[in-house]
């Protein structure tokens, strides 16, 4: 028990001083790792703003995707009023999709409450996840590590969960001078 407490107060430590950081990797074709299991750890009800970077958000399955993410925003434990989404735009003929899409999440947003504020941005490569508690979390391939459902009607299409990922690495850290958009 004295060995779970020292742990405990060396991590809120290393918290305090900026330097706590955890590795998650995500295998090939591992499942389980949907957005609420990957970010549940580090969303709580202090958190009441969000920024996003993230130069893929772009394809129909990579909008869909960002809207997967703020659906579980919106449903808590926090309370998001905010959130800041820098990507980059979508040079081919897709380019009125992604503006008409984000447009429409936006508008979505708006019906529980929350600003959506979306810049573009030519040399954005990073990607990474900050929360307004201190948060910041940096996915190798950002928002977009699941795999193709196999079909519409196969299990994964809906729950995130039961879908199979890319291989990635996802880092955690803590700051308190989480820089502001």
């Amino acid at each position: 028990m004295e060995r779970a407490e020292a742990i405990k107060k060396y991590i809120a430590k290393e918290k305090e001083d900026g330097k706590y950081h955890q590795q998650i990797k995500i295998e090939e074709n591992a499942t389980g790792f949907s957005y609420e299991k990957v970010f549940q750890d580090y969303l709580n009800e202090t958190v009441t703003e969000v920024w996003v970077e993230d130069p893929y958000i772009r394809h129909t399955h990579q909008l869909y995707n960002f809207l997967r993410f703020c659906e579980m925003l919106v449903k808590g434990p926090c309370k998001v009023k905010t959130i800041h989404l820098l990507t980059s735009y979508d040079e081919s003929s897709g380019k009125n999709q992604q503006t008409s899409s984000l447009e429409e999440i936006k508008q979505s947003l708006k019906n529980f409450g929350v600003t959506l504020n979306v810049s573009f941005s030519s040399s954005i490569h990073d990607r990474e996840i900050r929360f307004n508690n201190g948060w910041m979390i940096k996915i190798g391939r950002g928002l977009d590590y699941f795999k193709k459902p196999q079909g519409r009607f196969c299990l994964g299409y809906c729950d995130f969960d039961l879908r199979p990922c890319h291989e990635t690495t996802v880092d955690v850290f803590h700051t308190k001078h989480t820089k502001k958009a």
